[in-house]
């Protein structure tokens, strides 16, 4: 019976060691899943404003690219006018390689009348010695 008596009493020091636990337990639990509400609240909010962010981003990106897609558009219409007028050009641009090659083409003649002058200038003083 001695073994019995021992027994009882750690099962007597186990009970009461149980009964002040619980109310400890229930306020660590209380405390424990405010505190997890208050870091889900956290990280919830966290991401809310690393979406806001991004939002704040995807808006700012696309009004650079409506930004750019109206520089594009002024570009391409500035081009087209400028192959417009160079069309336009074009008949006068053609006359005026046309004319600078006949110029060319004059001065080689120019340079070939005075070669052919000069020879002849020699020939007539030649014939005038005699």
């Amino acid at each position: 019976m001695a073994a019995t008596a021992e027994d009882d009493a750690v099962v007597e020091t186990a009970e009461e060691a149980t009964e002040p636990a619980e109310a400890d337990i229930t306020g660590l639990c209380q405390d424990m899943f405010s505190k997890m509400a208050t870091y889900l609240t956290g990280e919830l909010t966290a991401t809310s404003e690393d979406y806001k962010l991004l939002e704040n981003m995807n808006k700012l990106t696309s009004l650079k690219y409506l930004e750019m897609k109206d520089i594009a558009v002024n570009i391409s219409r500035n081009l087209k006018d400028l192959n417009q007028k160079y069309a336009a050009l074009q008949p006068y641009l053609d006359q005026i390689t046309l004319i600078e090659e006949q110029v060319a083409a004059l001065e080689q003649a120019a340079y070939k009348l005075d070669a052919y002058s000069k020879k002849l200038e020699a020939k007539y003083k030649k014939l005038e010695r005699r």
